[in-house]
């Protein structure tokens, strides 16, 4: 049964917790050397705050089959107030926009809580990055080879301690489900981050760029859940001298094989400078 709870606007202070990253844009140094003001806030991270009111208003029903479609359109930095204005609100659905201190429309947001949860993907078993793994460079070339011959896959697991714990310097002010005093299931800046690692985790880039994800949700994942995200090259374009890719990932339990997410990601992978 659906929640009766209609997501509601809020409004926040901007976290960067990636800036000691691979990924220097969340550097001050060298995201100023592409034009920026200082380090990026990660997109995952705006992309929660985006995702926020419905976990809020939909707690585990979100988690459990929640869809939403996140764009990234301009930078937002660390410490800043902003606010998430949500339109279109209904019980299974609403709309989303997140607006800096400046009257910046930095993201935007279509989130869903559909009847009925779509095909799953299914389990490949593709060859696990193992410890030692040479990345390549993330070059055309090399990205153009890992469309035609496929990725690795990415081993993850959520407990609280890897990866992105919480998208508030306060972990308190997420929503219940997310606290660890009351489920500590994966925020969706975690759950979101698997596709950036999965990337990251197969070719070796800096600086880049996390502009957009469409994903779906299928299960909580709980702390302890071993992870395994596949990934797969669907393609690849050049944009204003921008090197662009498209990234499918599914990301599953281990032991089960059973799919907790499913999304698409598109990146920057390769930036032009000025």
């Amino acid at each position: 049964m659906l929640s009766m709870a209609i997501p509601r606007s809020w409004q926040g202070e901007a976290y960067n917790q990636s800036q000691g990253s691979e990924n220097q844009i969340h550097s001050d140094e060298v995201a100023r050397e592409y034009g920026f003001k200082g380090g990026l806030v990660p997109g995952v991270t705006v992309s929660a705050y985006l995702i926020h009111p419905g976990v809020e208003a939909w707690g585990l029903d979100w988690l459990t089959r929640g869809r939403a479609r996140v764009v990234v359109a301009k930078p937002l930095y660390d410490g800043r107030p902003f606010r998430v204005v949500v339109s279109d609100a209904t019980e299974r659905a609403y709309r989303a926009v997140l607006i800096d201190e400046g009257g910046v429309e930095c993201a935007t947001a279509e989130v869903e809580l559909p009847d009925r949860l779509p095909p799953p993907p299914q389990f490949r078993g593709d060859p696990r990055i193992g410890e030692g793994y040479e990345r390549p460079p993330g070059t055309r070339e090399v990205m153009e080879g890992l469309r035609r011959q496929g990725m690795r896959a990415l081993r993850a697991r959520w407990d609280g301690k890897a990866g992105i714990v919480s998208y508030l310097r306060d972990a308190s002010g997420m929503p219940e489900p997310l606290r660890p005093e009351a489920g500590g299931y994966a925020n969706p800046a975690n759950a979101l981050g698997l596709t950036n690692w999965a990337l990251a985790g197969n070719v070796k880039i800096s600086p880049w760029l996390h502009l957009q994800t469409d994903s779906q949700n299928y299960a909580p994942i709980a702390p302890g859940s071993e992870l395994v995200a596949e990934a797969a090259v669907a393609d690849l374009f050049e944009r204003k001298g921008h090197e662009f890719v498209d990234l499918e990932v599914a990301v599953y339990f281990e032991a089960t094989r059973q799919p907790a997410m499913s999304a698409r990601l598109r990146a920057i992978y390769q930036m032009r400078r000025g």
